[in-house]
């Protein structure tokens, strides 16, 4: 029996309804062929791997420079022994203090152990003060300074790899460890694309044989990023990379220095000895329980041609030998700033200042320099690190402990900001913060010569704003304080001070019958009292403010203590002072 349907009064029959059907099974067989061959191309191109080649943005470049894998945009000049590099590069990568004196013509570079200086376009130089012929000279090539790779593995242990077709120089440093692999695939014969990104969509920029080295300079996802030993760097999928080790580049090995080998592992105590018209009678000092270094200011730079002035007296040296102190010479700057900057401005006269100052030291038997460098030109700063720099290999050869006094960091030009104290830092055996004067002789404000909150944070900010490791630096404590005098019975008038040691303060309590209070916020005794209609205020030190400095020292971990000056302390100070060692 045939069935019938109706529709919008038309009547079909079945016959008819299965054409329809057939035509409607074309159309989803069409729909479906399209959508087949939709994500047919769509896989093509989403998945399926570039094969187009790209070139390095080096290419053509004269011997590209690399530095963990990246183009530094300089170049190398010559090849083997006779391969140089320019001195941006180097300063920029290697050591920023590599520089060319442009007056003579030369270039000087310094590690911790040499200090050498060498003429442009020529072999001969000095090292460490004295004449020599080097393999190699520094060259002057189309207006740029080219050092010889040979002398930078020498001093500063840089190694390179060049490659002889490309022309790449790869450039290494001391203590980089390079982590190495191969490029691998389970068919020996097929090449590995190095792709330009981390993508197999991304263009190849050479294809790698079986085994070929890489170093490894970072990953993303699935991918390393790697340079070959063509200089050409990029993207492999990680599961084709075979490990093949780390590589250490090796450090230059300096011999210890002196303070490395006999002070790491004890504090430093030291007093200056302030010495102004005459020295000191050794008979009168007494025995200064817990110090082990002394300071005398004997050595004052004179004139812009580095003149010594010269106050040493051997007698004192041997005295404090015979106490089992060593003596470190103080050599200040006579505080003169334009002297200071025709000194330091000068490779020559710096190395004659070196010369005659390591001279000195030879002479009275010193163990060790100490620069008291103040009032220099903030112009002046580069040139005081490059002094430091070059006297401190020849002071470490003869065996003396080099050190250098700091102000505590303030916005003052002639007094702080021309010390660059991390650099210097880096530079010396120790840093000295003088951390007193917070009110200075001439403030216009009364308060303490240094108030231990203050002086924390002196201590703190060197340490972390400037990286001085604590076993370098030396916390400097005042033996002295000022009386403060303010005009008019209440005070508030004008403001003068007399700065007195520590026993002069002591008698001076004792005489007027005074009974000092404990200061909270600067953590010392003070008193006041009045005398001809002037009001007059003293911060104290004594054992109780002495007792907080050494225990701020040992609270940081620092190098030691050192205090200004040993004529103004009372006896019972040394014995306060010695605890530095417990």
């Amino acid at each position: 029996m045939q069935r019938e349907l109706s529709i919008g009064g038309t009547i079909l029959t079945g016959r008819r309804r299965r054409r329809r059907r057939n035509s409607g099974r074309k159309k989803w067989g069409t729909l479906f062929l399209f959508i087949l061959v939709a994500a047919g191309a769509w896989w093509i191109i989403d998945k399926m791997p570039n094969t187009r080649h790209a070139e390095p943005d080096w290419k053509g470049v004269k011997q590209p420079v690399f530095v963990e894998g990246v183009m530094t945009g300089y170049s190398a000049d010559g090849s083997g022994e006779a391969l140089m590099l320019p001195l941006p590069l180097i300063q920029e990568y290697v050591d920023p203090y590599i520089h060319v004196e442009d007056d003579t013509e030369s270039v000087i570079l310094t590690t911790p152990s040499d200090v050498v200086w060498l003429k442009l376009n020529e072999r001969t130089g000095e090292r460490n003060g004295r004449a020599m012929t080097f393999k190699q000279s520094v060259q002057k090539i189309s207006n740029e300074v080219y050092i010889p790779a040979g002398l930078l593995k020498e001093l500063y242990g840089t190694a390179f790899h060049q490659d002889p077709d490309t022309g790449a120089v790869i450039l290494m440093r001391a203590g980089d460890l390079l982590t190495l692999g191969k490029a691998f695939s389970k068919d020996t014969d097929e090449l590995i694309p190095l792709r330009h990104g981390p993508s197999v969509k991304s263009p190849i920029m050479e294809d790698m044989s079986q085994g070929e080295r890489v170093r490894i300079w970072g990953s993303e996802e699935e991918w390393y990023y790697v340079q070959t030993d063509s200089g050409y760097t990029g993207f492999i999928q990680q599961e084709r990379v075979e490990p093949a080790g780390d590589k250490l580049i090796p450090t230059v090995i300096h011999e210890p220095s002196r303070a490395d080998k006999e002070w790491r592992d004890k504090s430093v105590n030291l007093t200056w000895e302030a010495v102004y018209s005459r020295n000191p009678d050794t008979q009168s000092i007494g025995k200064l329980p817990g110090v082990n270094v002394v300071s005398p200011t004997w050595f004052s730079i004179v004139s812009e041609e580095g003149k010594i002035e010269n106050s040493a007296d051997a007698g004192y040296v041997k005295w404090a030998h015979g106490q089992n102190k060593e003596v470190w010479g103080v050599v200040t700057n006579s505080f003169n700033p334009d002297i200071t900057t025709s000194v330091l401005s000068h490779y020559k006269t710096r190395a004659a200042l070196i010369k005659d100052m390591l001279a000195l030291a030879d002479q009275y038997d010193l163990d060790g320099i100490n620069i008291d460098f103040e009032n220099v030109y903030t112009a002046d700063k580069h040139n005081l690190i490059h002094f430091m720099r070059e006297m401190n290999p020849r002071a470490r050869e003869k065996g003396l402990v080099t050190s250098i006094d700091v102000t505590p960091k303030s916005n003052s030009e002639m007094w702080s900001a021309f010390l660059d104290r991390r650099e210097l830092g880096k530079a010396v055996d120790y840093m000295i913060v003088m951390s007193y004067d917070e009110h200075w002789a001439a403030s216009p404000k009364a308060g303490s010569v240094s108030s231990l909150p203050w002086a924390e944070g002196t201590v703190r900010r060197i340490l972390e704003e400037d990286d001085v490791p604590p076993t370098k630096l030396v916390l400097g404590i005042p033996l002295y304080t000022r009386i403060w005098t303010e005009e008019g019975k209440d005070g508030g008038g004008k403001v003068s001070s007399k700065a007195v040691g520590m026993t002069a303060i002591q008698n001076l309590l004792a005489d007027k019958k005074l009974t000092p209070e404990f200061d909270e916020s600067t953590k010392q005794n003070y008193v006041e009292y009045q005398e001809d209609n002037t009001l007059k205020k003293i911060w104290i030190e004594d054992e109780v403010s002495l007792e907080a400095r050494v225990d701020l020292a040992r609270k940081y971990k620092l190098a030691g203590i050192a205090t200004w000056t040993r004529s103004l302390g009372a006896p019972a100070a040394w014995e306060v002072l010695n605890h530095i060692h417990q």
